[in-house]
C-alpha cells in the first residue's frame, strides 16, 4: 500500500464509548501529570522562586482558552484543533499559518521528551554522557515507530495512575518534611514583597508547554458519548485539574528546597529535591515515574507529529515524496517518522531552557488565534447577539487573547526571533504554495486520514498508526 492508496472510509464509524471520566483520563495523559518537572529547575530559576505562582498565572490564560476550545468545538466536531478553527474564521491562509506556527510544538514535542530522559538518566548515572542516553531513546522509539506497535487498551489509565500516585505520595512527604522543618515559608512560593512581575509572566510564559494536550480531547469527538456536551467539560475539567497539580507539585517542591539559587543542576532539580526530602527510595520511584512518562510521551508525540506531516505530504501541503512515503511492510508513514527522527536528533545539541520556550512560542501563537477565531466565527460570521453572547463570544475569548499575548511577547528574546523566523519562512513558503497568494492553499484532510487508519486496522492486524 503506497500514499496514494489509503482505503476508503465511507462506512467507517468509531464506536461512542467514551464518557467523561475517560476523556479527562485522556487529556492528562496527554498532559503528563509529572510535566511540570520537565522545566522545575529553569523556571524557578526565571521567577526567582515563585513557580507556583507562575502556574496559577498560566492557568487563567489556558482555561481561558479553554473555553475558547470548549465553544468552537461544539460548532466544529473536527480533527486539526487550531489549524481548523482558524481556517473556518479567517480562511486558508490564516489557517495554514496557524497551522505551521504550531508545527514548532509537534516537532519538538517528541526532541525534548528524549532531551529529559538523557538528563535525567545521567543524573542517576553520572558515568554515562546524556548524549548515549538522548540518541538511543531516539532511535528505538523511532525503529518502534516505523515497526508499529500494539498500544495496550488500559495504557494510558496506567500511565496516569502511576504518575498519579507518585504525586499522591510526594505531596504527603512534603507535608511531613514541612512539619518536620518548620522554618519553611509557607507564602514565599506564592507571594513576597520582591515579587517581579516581568520574571513571573517570563516564568508562565514557558510553561505553557505543560498545558499542551487539554486541546487534543476534542480529536476524541466522533469517539465521545454525546460529544457536544462531554467534550467540551472534559477540555475544561482536565485544563483545572492539570493546572491544580501543576501548582500543587511546584508548591510542593519549594517547600521542600526554598533555596532555588542553590540548585546543582536545574535541568535536573527534580532529583536534588526528591533526595533532600526522602532520600534515595524517592528518587528512584520518581525516576521510574518519570522516564516512564517521558518514553510514552516521546512515542505518542513523535506518532502524532508523524501522522499530520504525513496528510500534509499526501494533501500536496509538503513535498510529496517525502512525507507521503508509506512502508507496505509496516504501514507507517516512515518518511515523515524519520524526518521527525533527524530533527529530535538537535537534542543533542541545544538546551532544555531554548527547546521549552520554542515550544510555548508555538502554542501561545495558536491559542491566541483560536480565541480571536471565537470571536470571528460567533460574532461576526454568526452575529449572535445578547448579554451571553458578548461574554461567551467576546469577553471571555478577548481576555484569553490579552493574556497568551502577554505570555508570548514575555519569552526569552532568542525565543522570539526563532519563532519569528519560522513564521517568516512559512509565510515565504505560503506565497510560493499559492502563487503569491492569488489562490487558496490545500486543505489537510486530518479526518480523511483518520478514516483511513481506522480501516486499515479494521482489515488487518498489523498497528495502525495512532
Amino acid at each position: 500500500m503506497t500514499a496514494n492508496s489509503a482505503p476508503h472510509s465511507q462506512g467507517v464509524t468509531l464506536k461512542r464509548a467514551l464518557g467523561i471520566p475517560a476523556l479527562i483520563i485522556f487529556g492528562l495523559a496527554y498532559m503528563v501529570p509529572l510535566t511540570v518537572f520537565t522545566t522545575y529547575g529553569q523556571v524557578t530559576s526565571i521567577t526567582e522562586g515563585h513557580l507556583p505562582a507562575a502556574y496559577l498565572i498560566t492557568l487563567v490564560a489556558m482555561l481561558l482558552t479553554a473555553c475558547s476550545y470548549a465553544v468552537l468545538v461544539r460548532e466544529i466536531p473536527r480533527a486539526g484543533s487550531a489549524y481548523t478553527y482558524a481556517r473556518k474564521a479567517f480562511g486558508g491562509h490564516v489557517g495554514f499559518l496557524t497551522g505551521w506556527t504550531l508545527m514548532l510544538d509537534y516537532l519538538f514535542l517528541p526532541l525534548i521528551n528524549y532531551l529529559l530522559i538523557g538528563i535525567y538518566l545521567n543524573a542517576q548515572f553520572t558515568a554515562v554522557p546524556i548524549w548515549v542516553f538522548t540518541l538511543a531513546s531516539i532511535l528505538i522509539v523511532t525503529a518502534l515507530n516505523i515497526v508499529g506497535i500494539s498500544i495496550v487498551k488500559n495504557a494510558n489509565l496506567f500511565l496516569v495512575g502511576v504518575q498519579l500516585v507518585f504525586v499522591a505520595v510526594f505531596l504527603v512527604v512534603a507535608v511531613v518534611y514541612a512539619a518536620n522543618n518548620p522554618g519553611a515559608s509557607l507564602l514565599q512560593p506564592l507571594y513576597d514583597t520582591g515579587m517581579s512581575i516581568p520574571a513571573l509572566a517570563s516564568g508562565a510564559a514557558v510553561i505553557a508547554l505543560s498545558f499542551l494536550g487539554f486541546d487534543a480531547i476534542s480529536t476524541l469527538s466522533e469517539e465521545a458519548k454525546d460529544a457536544r456536551r462531554t467534550v467540551p467539560r472534559a477540555i475544561l475539567i482536565t485544563t483545572v485539574l492539570g493546572g491544580l497539580i501543576f501548582t500543587a507539585v511546584a508548591y510542593a517542591g519549594h517547600i521542600i528546597q526554598p533555596a532555588w539559587q542553590d540548585m546543582a543542576d536545574p535541568d535536573a532539580a527534580a532529583v536534588e529535591i526528591m533526595r533532600i526530602a526522602a532520600g534515595q527510595w524517592l528518587e528512584i520511584f520518581f525516576l521510574v515515574a518519570y522516564i516512564a512518562g517521558c518514553v510514552a510521551a516521546a512515542m505518542a508525540s513523535q506518532v502524532s507529529v508523524s501522522r499530520i506531516l504525513y496528510a500534509m505530504g499526501r494533501d500536496g501541503v509538503l513535498p510529496k515524496r517525502l512525507f507521503g512515503a508509506f512502508s507496505e511492510r509496516f504501514r507507517t508513514p516512515i518518511g515523515a517518522t524519520i524526518f521527525v527522527a533527524v530533527v529530535s536528533l538537535l537534542a543533542l545539541v541545544v538546551d532544555l531552557a531554548t527547546i521549552a520556550s520554542l515550544i510555548s512560542f508555538g502554542a501561545l501563537a495558536a491559542f491566541s488565534l483560536v480565541n480571536l477565531s471565537v470571536v470571528k466565527f460567533f460574532l461576526f460570521d454568526r452575529k449572535e447577539r445578547g448579554g451571553k453572547a458578548v461574554l461567551v463570544y467576546g469577553v471571555l475569548p478577548i481576555l484569553g487573547f490579552a493574556m497568551t499575548v502577554w505570555l508570548w511577547t514575555s519569552l526569552s528574546g532568542l525565543a522570539l526571533v526563532v519563532g519569528l523566523s519560522w513564521f517568516a519562512i512559512g509565510l515565504v513558503y505560503l506565497a510560493f504554495l499559492t502563487r503569491g497568494f492569488r489562490r487558496q492553499p490545500p486543505e489537510i484532510d486530518f479526518e480523511a486520514e483518520n478514516a483511513a487508519l481506522d480501516a486499515e486496522h479494521a482489515m488487518t492486524t498489523r498497528a495502525p498508526i495512532a
